[in-house]
């Protein structure tokens, strides 16, 4: 361990514990967003990231008038969300790199913590390799295959495992009273 929460002046401590909550209530709002424009099963991702075909060509100059009640159903249906190439290069320049940073900073945060030095190679391992998956995820499903949107599920996931993890174990040592200490 390079340095140790569990005994580091409280103002690092204090410092370290808005860190993670600011970065928790980021994850939430990001999983919220997921949830609302992507979804969290591999056919509701993969309908993001796939381009639709036209269940029903239209003949070239003419047009089709059809008349029918609309459902309540039919109302509350928000069309599907998609994100084409462009959308995708610009999440992907924007958000790789910031996960990056993400990552690091949790990275730090994992060297401080009291545990095994394989733990700390699998948790920094995890932060990096979770973003990475979830757009190597975004780009094969657009590219190769609907399949592949299990891929950035496992990405998805994986970060907010990561942060749970870093997080939980922070949280557990830095305030946690120590044995024989009279409040």
């Amino acid at each position: 361990m390079l340095y140790d929460l569990r005994r580091s002046d409280a103002r690092v401590r204090w410092l370290v514990t808005l860190l993670l909550c600011t970065l928790g209530v980021a994850y939430v709002f990001g999983a919220w967003m997921v949830g609302m424009y992507a979804g969290f099963t591999p056919r509701s991702v993969a309908a993001t990231y796939v381009e639709p075909t036209m269940a029903m060509p239209m003949p070239a100059e003419t047009t089709t008038v059809v008349e029918h009640d609309v459902t309540p159903e039919e109302m509350g249906h928000a069309e599907q969300h998609q994100v084409d190439l462009a959308l995708l290069v610009q999440d992907t320049h924007v958000h790789v790199p910031m996960y990056g940073v993400i990552a690091t900073i949790l990275s730090i945060v994992a060297l401080g913590l009291a545990i095994p030095r394989w733990m700390g190679f699998a948790l920094i391992t995890l932060l990096f390799a979770a973003p990475l998956l979830d757009f190597m995820g975004m780009w094969l499903t657009k590219l190769a295959s609907p399949h592949f949107a299990v891929v950035t599920l496992a990405g998805g996931w994986a970060m907010g495992l990561g942060y749970t993890i870093v997080a939980a174990l922070a949280f557990w040592q830095m305030w946690r009273p120590e044995k024989g200490a009279h409040g």
